[in-house]
């Protein structure tokens, strides 16, 4: 959006007089509900009328009702579905041109000019071609008589927007496509569960996922549950695989280690191209090594279910930027996609974007397997450099002679055993001999510190809680036994895994460095805590698992109202004064409100919040949802909210109030946080090594600037090391936030998709970017 147009636009006028028509298409995903409703909202509070298009391009084609008006109400309920309540369909008959023609007349015979499509590729490259030949298609109608000249005037132009959907995520330009985090949560799921009988029988187990011509799946799943060995179509094995992988295998079980995992992706290959499939790989193990061996196909099984919180908000952030991006489209602007990267919503062309995903499979039929795994984007490269160093132990001959220290601080959260697992493992490979400290900081300062080695952490990665044991002290009050214990152990740097207590901590650390040399070490702060609240990184690990505890519970609640009907339910999640887990948890499980510390409330407010329940009763919705972080106002409690909308409600609608508490911090960590943490875990400790390099001199390691004490932080599209010292300006200390939150901009979405008439502010939207200009992307 231009700049100059900025002030003069209201976006409840933009889609006045305008219609637009979603469809999803291809294969369903997990997700897809979510952004057919965002769409559907987004498009009725900017003015616009919106159609369901069911059973895909197979419906555009035939017409009649398979193109129906969409009301407010008519998406209610759609968020926890899997799969696509609008239906999908492969279509034939679209890909003729007396299809795209029927197609042309049902669209302009309703006025509609804006299409939203989720899909794959292949849905998108067909909506492309439908929009490039749509001034053609009209001359040919006209002709036939089958529209008047005045209606092809007024649909002249056809604007697409794409959204992709696939658990493959096999679409080059976006980190995530719709759908992937709910696929992998059934991965995962179900690799969880095969371990634990894999580990009794001491079995090898061989599970292969989904992902024909993308291994996106299958190398995530790897890294997530450490498997010892992956085939992925991007890079198949080298020559002699077979006698590698028997190696292996056995050097696992010769450690002690009573399974063997192996990952495959469907379309796994050698590489002349022949396929490798499970029940060979199964054959192989059996006949070479003898081991009880079995094989698992996921099959359809991870198309199902319901959507992550991820996939739930991913869905509707992308429904929001759709809309707006048909809305401020113009004849010249190419038809573009809404992708993600890193936390940020992006637009991009459409089949630029297409076009680097058919290079990929282009590079991977020619053989140029490194090139493929560069185009598949940085994301992809990470995981698969990740995966290739932690998979299997390979100490270097010399050992540096560096001893590195790893503790927990804080409440427990799920993820926080990937990363130590993470940090140790590479630790080893750089040679180092790595320190396990326990109880945090008390443990420091009593001498809890014992080596941890390479089949200390294994099987850590899908633990929830912390297996090192945490605690919140601080280390302010004992940091003359701490520097005494970091001399008796010859500590060098330091690895602090926790949430705000662990950023404090390591504040409080290289504060003391003036007066305790032993502190002069490198420290690096991974964050990870369910309140999400610690400066310098939009993400912590441990808040996803956490979002979905928070909305697959309150989908059960609302399962529960839609039975008993004008029932409203007031739920308290964790946080702190750190309103995200709440109001991530508002976007995913649909609530009416979401209270928070960081917004300002007062009872006028309140008021209002009622007035809204009062008229969604009158409705064909009749049940609500509302949020409240638990220390978002010390008079306006959770008791005092219940008793308000109790009284308030009398006669019209019911309540009642559930407190969440310490569920949000338990659990197995989710495929994220297990992957989250597994990469921090791998990057503090590789920025620890080079950090080590500098700092030391004559004979030792010195360092005391600013610099070598840094938190890693997720910050938009990458993830970076920004010191301590820096971050207490954008530190509120009494509530233990930052100061700037990046996820505030996200609420207003909310609210919109929750039916409140306020400003949605359309400065921040994504302009149009190129994927040859991302470096991020191409990985160069």
């Amino acid at each position: 959006m231009s700049e100059d147009l900025q002030p003069t636009v209201d976006p409840t006028k933009m889609g006045v007089g305008r219609s637009i028509a979603v469809l999803t298409s291809g294969g369903d995903a997990q997700g897809m509900n979510a952004a057919v409703r965002a769409t559907v909202r987004v498009g009725i509070y900017t003015g616009a009328k919106v159609y369901f298009v069911h059973e895909g391009y197979q419906g555009l084609v035939d017409g009649g009702e398979n193109i129906c008006l969409a009301t407010w109400e008519s998406v209610s309920m759609m968020l926890q579905l899997g799969g696509t309540v609008i239906g999908s369909a492969r279509c034939k008959d679209f890909r003729t041109r007396d299809g795209r023609m029927k197609a042309a007349c049902n669209l302009v015979k309703l006025g509609i000019t804006n299409l939203c499509v989720i899909g794959g590729d292949g849905s998108l490259t067909g909506a492309n071609e439908f929009r490039t030949e749509w001034s053609g298609l009209l001359v040919d109608l006209v002709r036939a008589g089958k529209i008047t000249e005045e209606e092809a005037k007024k649909s002249s132009h056809l604007n697409i927007v794409g959204m992709v959907g696939s658990i493959d995520n096999d679409f080059c330009g976006t980190d995530m496509t719709i759908g992937t985090d709910s696929a992998l949560h059934r991965i995962i799921e179900v690799v969880d569960a095969i371990t634990t009988t894999a580990q009794s029988h001491q079995r090898t187990f061989i599970l292969e996922v989904m992902g024909r011509h993308c291994g996106y799946l299958a190398l995530v799943t790897a890294l997530a549950c450490g498997a010892d060995w992956v085939f992925i179509p991007e890079m198949p094995p080298d020559d002699g695989w077979e006698d590698h992988l028997c190696r292996r295998l056995s050097d696992q079980r010769a450690r002690g280690s009573r399974l063997n995992v192996i990952i495959v992706a469907e379309g796994a290959m050698c590489k002349d191209g022949k396929p490798i499939t499970s029940d060979q790989i199964k054959k192989l193990v059996t006949d070479r090594l003898g081991f009880d061996t079995r094989t698992t196909v996921l099959g359809h099984v991870q198309r199902g279910g319901t959507p992550s919180a991820f996939d739930r908000i991913l869905g509707s952030r992308m429904g929001v930027e759709a809309v707006m991006a048909l809305l401020e489209a113009t004849p010249d602007t190419p038809a573009c996609v809404v992708t993600l990267s890193g936390n940020q919503a992006v637009r991009l062309p459409l089949m630029e974007c297409v076009q680097v995903t058919k290079e990929v499979t282009a590079a991977m039929a020619q053989g140029r397997f490194d090139d493929a795994i560069k185009l598949r984007g940085k994301s992809f490269e990470n995981n698969w450099n990740t995966y290739k160093l932690l998979a299997h132990i390979n100490p270097p001959d010399t050992k540096s002679n560096i001893n590195v220290a790893i503790m927990n601080i804080g409440a427990p959260c799920a993820g926080m055993n990937a990363a130590v697992r993470a940090a140790v493992r590479m630790g080893i490979i750089q040679g180092h001999s790595m320190l396990a400290v326990h109880e945090g900081f008390d443990g420091l300062a009593q001498g809890q510190i014992e080596p941890i080695i390479w089949t200390s952490v294994s099987g850590w990665t899908g633990k929830g809680g912390s297996m090192l044991g945490t605690k919140r002290t601080l280390p302010g009050k004992r940091l003359e036994e701490i520097s005494q214990n970091i001399a008796k152990f010859n500590i060098h740097a330091l690895v602090i895994i926790g949430g705000f207590e662990a950023y404090v901590g390591g504040l409080e650390l290289v504060q003391a460095r003036e007066k305790y040399e032993e502190m002069c070490i490198p420290i690096v702060v991974i964050p990870a805590t369910v309140s999400n609240n610690v400066p310098g990184s939009d993400f912590s690990i441990g808040a996803d698992t956490a979002l979905n505890t928070i909305t697959s519970t309150c989908d059960r609640i609302k399962q529960s109202a839609a039975g008993t009907k004008r029932r409203v339910f007031i739920v308290e999640t964790m946080g702190g004064y750190c309103g995200y887990l709440a109001t991530m948890a508002g976007l995913a499980a649909g609530a009416d409100a979401a209270y928070i510390f960081e917004e300002k409330f007062d009872i006028k407010d309140l008021e209002a919040n009622v007035q809204h329940m009062v008229e969604k009763m009158k409705t064909t919705v009749k049940r609500g949802l509302v949020l409240r972080n638990e220390s978002c106002n010390s008079n306006y409690t959770t008791d005092f909210i219940f008793n308000l909308y109790s009284e308030e409600g009398k006669g019209i609608f019911d309540c009642r109030k559930n407190v969440l508490g310490h569920m949000q911090q338990g659990g197995t960590p989710t495929p994220f946080d297990r992957n989250f943490g597994t990469k921090m875990g791998a990057k503090a400790v590789l920025w620890l090594t080079d950090k080590l390099k500098e700092c030391y001199r004559h004979g030792r390691i010195f360092a005391n600037t600013a610099d070598s004490a840094c938190v890693l932080g997720m910050r938009k599209r990458a993830l970076t090391f920004q010191p301590l010292a820096e971050l207490k300006e954008d530190t509120d200390f009494e509530r233990r936030i930052p100061k700037i939150q990046w996820w505030l901009k996200i609420r207003p979405i909310m609210k919109i998709l929750a039916k409140y008439d306020i400003k949605l502010d359309t400065s921040e939207h994504a302009d149009l970017e190129h994927v040859i200009k991302k470096s991020s992307f191409l990985g160069k």
